[in-house]
């Protein structure tokens, strides 16, 4: 198996606050890799350093066998897109224009807007089921409309991976599918490599073909979701005592948490 993401030995810190020491984890090529854990254990830390937002204290970052820091701002943007959190457009900016700005890594001086980069945007849109909304101004969408919108934008920046940092928060729950829904479709009909981090395991076990649960900031285990969603794992990890069954709709692990469990060593929460 290939991997075209990969963190060796990372130590992960803001400052003097270390939130990852000694972390090893791996993207493999064309699948959905999900990161999962508690609060603060270092899921959205990781996914920056592997976006080259956090430049890592120690340690290594590969991309595609090369190491991240060695390629350039515009080579990266062209071969990775990332989705933070909670992405802030200026205001009265248009579904289209929005969309439009995914092209900008493929602009040059001498290269400006072409039928082509209106090909990719229009097929981006089409993709996310925007069309009809391209019109519009991004302040006027609800909010799985607007998170369709951003990931039109990452779309059309026409990249081979895609990072998305908790691509459903604010969303209820038929809008959670929604975007899921489609960033697994965008992952199977276009071969792209997605890494997301999300909160709720049981979302995670049934989108991830890769799954990576994490503890203060280490990986604590790695693998596809049958093997890795045990109720020894979501112990270790999330202090629960919970039930593992098979989902009557996919077929992947479903956690049905018992109780609460004391957190171990003395850790706080």
């Amino acid at each position: 198996m290939s991997h075209v993401l990969r963190g060796e030995n990372l130590r992960l810190a803001y400052g003097q606050r270390t939130v990852a020491d000694g972390l090893h984890l791996s993207v493999p090529t064309g699948e959905v890799t999900v990161l999962v854990g508690p609060n603060a254990c270092g899921k959205s830390t990781a996914l920056r350093a592997l976006a080259r937002l956090l430049r890592p204290a120690a340690g290594t970052v590969y991309f595609d066998g090369s190491q991240l820091a060695t390629l350039s701002g515009r080579d990266l943007a062209r071969r990775l897109a990332l989705l933070p959190q909670t992405p802030v457009a200026p205001d009265g900016i248009t579904v289209r224009d929005l969309v439009g700005r995914g092209r900008t890594p493929h602009q040059r001086w001498w290269r400006q807007w072409s039928p082509a980069d209106e090909a990719v945007v229009d097929d981006a849109l089409a993709a996310t089921g925007l069309d009809d909304l391209a019109d519009r101004s991004i302040q006027e969408l609800s909010g799985g409309q607007r998170q369709r919108a951003w990931l039109a934008m990452a779309l059309a920046q026409d990249t081979e991976v895609l990072l998305l940092d908790e691509p459903t928060t604010y969303l209820d729950l038929a809008y959670q599918l929604d975007v899921l829904e489609l960033v697994v479709g965008l992952n199977r009909s276009r071969g792209r490599t997605v890494v997301m981090v999300l909160h709720d395991l049981n979302q995670a076990a049934r989108y991830a073909d890769h799954l990576i649960a994490m503890r203060a900031g280490r990986v604590v285990a790695a693998g596809p979701p049958t093997e890795v969603v045990t109720p020894d794992l979501v112990a270790a990890v999330f202090d629960l005592d919970a039930k593992v069954l098979t989902c009557p709709v996919a077929g992947t692990p479903l956690v049905v948490p018992v109780a609460r469990l004391t957190p171990r060593n003395g850790e706080t929460e």
